[in-house]
């Protein structure tokens, strides 16, 4: 048993060599090289509970926000799909068996899941705030210091020694993309605005206008 509190468990079959609900396969997972699939026996499953921080079917991942202040806890679409649920809405709780692996915890099985609290996509867009920036910028190359799509704004940045841009849902919605991502390379313009610089139009870095020179 853990000494953190959490309840922990050997992901084996009995001594007997019998097959219990706890023994893993190797063939269990079909989601390649995503999730590191847990080979053999004698992995400690620690049950958690947490928030849906993020999830993308697309990508086939997302993170859970555990409860007890551990990082991020990888969510594969595999596992997911294998306990009965097509997708994870964010801010649903989730009780969840996790192993540890090389990069961090990984969840293992869902135990149960609460839709109650998620934001389903629809809900997702913060309210229409008529965001309004006049550009004083040309189009420029920034990456993405930080965005949440749960508190519908984050910041941008253009390169050391120059200025955050505050970008809002809003303006990526009128600009046909729904999310950032840390470390994501966008063209933007920008101007200032009630929150200092202030992004005006915002594209992905492929398929969009010609970036203008410095």
């Amino acid at each position: 048993m853990g000494s953190d509190g959490f309840e922990s468990k050997k992901a084996g079959g009995p001594a007997s060599g019998g097959t219990s609900s706890n023994q893993i396969g190797t063939n269990e997972f079909s989601g390649g090289a995503a999730f590191d699939t847990l080979a053999g026996l004698g992995e400690t499953l620690v049950e958690i509970s947490g928030v849906i921080k993020w999830f993308d079917a697309s990508k086939g991942y997302g993170f859970i926000v555990p409860d007890n202040g551990w990082p991020d806890v990888l969510l594969h679409v595999t596992v997911l799909r294998r306990d009965g649920y097509q997708t994870a809405y964010e801010g649903a709780r989730l009780v969840c068996e996790c192993v540890q692996r090389a990069k961090g915890y990984q969840a293992f099985r869902i135990l149960s899941m609460d839709e109650s609290t998620a934001i389903h996509p629809a809900q997702m867009l913060p309210p229409r705030t008529h965001v309004s920036v006049t550009p004083t910028s040309g189009l420029e190359r920034a990456q993405v210091k930080w965005f949440n799509r749960l508190r519908g704004f984050g910041f941008l940045t253009c390169g050391e020694g120059t200025p955050d841009i505050f970008v809002h849902m809003e303006t990526l919605r009128r600009f046909g993309m729904t999310e950032l991502r840390p470390g994501q390379y966008v063209l933007v313009r920008y101007g200032p605005g009630s929150k200092g610089m202030m992004a005006a139009e915002i594209h992905p870095e492929m398929g969009s206008p010609a970036l203008s020179s410095h």
